[in-house]
């Protein structure tokens, strides 16, 4: 019959008490990989404790694919210190070098100018239409570790899903065929 032939026969062939197991396996994976994500929220204060260099606006310190560790205290924010934010807007977050730290006279509130390494100028034209300044609310975090060219598998996977479709496609029937 061939290989989808035998696959399709191995699938009729697994019991209900099989199909549960693998289901019950799958959701205390997932589950506890939720929760290790909340923990690590928990502990660096950050609301994304893990972040992907995506671009090479902070080479050569950061390469595209490095993946960067947050850490987010209520330190002062202070000009040379790497930072992840957010923009309005913009649903993908940046990772840029501090340049500029401005202290509001009137509320002693903080706001910081921001810049890649490998940009000719500062960050005010990726900002919101109007916005000079960050503020202490689109900081997720400061850089305090990374790893280099790990996220490159989640670069691919989004930029190429055919792979994470093949992916997900090659382990299912892993796990459908090693029950045999």
């Amino acid at each position: 019959m061939g290989f989808v032939g035998d696959t399709v026969d191995s699938i009729k062939s697994l019991q209900i008490r099989q199909v549960l197991t693998q289901a019950v396996s799958l959701g205390m994976i997932v589950t506890s990989a939720l929760i290790i994500w909340k923990a690590l929220m928990c502990i660096t204060g950050s609301e994304s404790p893990v972040v992907v260099v995506l671009s090479g606006s902070m080479e050569p310190g950061f390469k595209r694919g490095d993946i960067l560790f947050l850490h987010m205290s209520k330190d002062p924010i202070r000009a040379g210190e790497i930072v992840v934010f957010n923009i309005d807007g913009r649903e993908i977050p940046i990772v840029h070098r501090v340049i500029k730290v401005h202290e509001r006279g009137d509320t002693g509130e903080v706001d910081v100018l921001t810049k890649g390494d490998n940009n000719y100028g500062d960050d005010r034209l990726l900002y919101a239409h109007g916005q000079l300044w960050l503020q202490r609310h689109h900081i997720m975090g400061r850089a305090v570790g990374f790893l280099p060219y790990v996220g490159w598998v989640t670069i691919i996977m989004t930029e190429k899903p055919i792979i994470k479709y093949i992916l997900i496609g090659a382990l299912g029937l892993l796990v459908i065929t090693s029950k045999e």
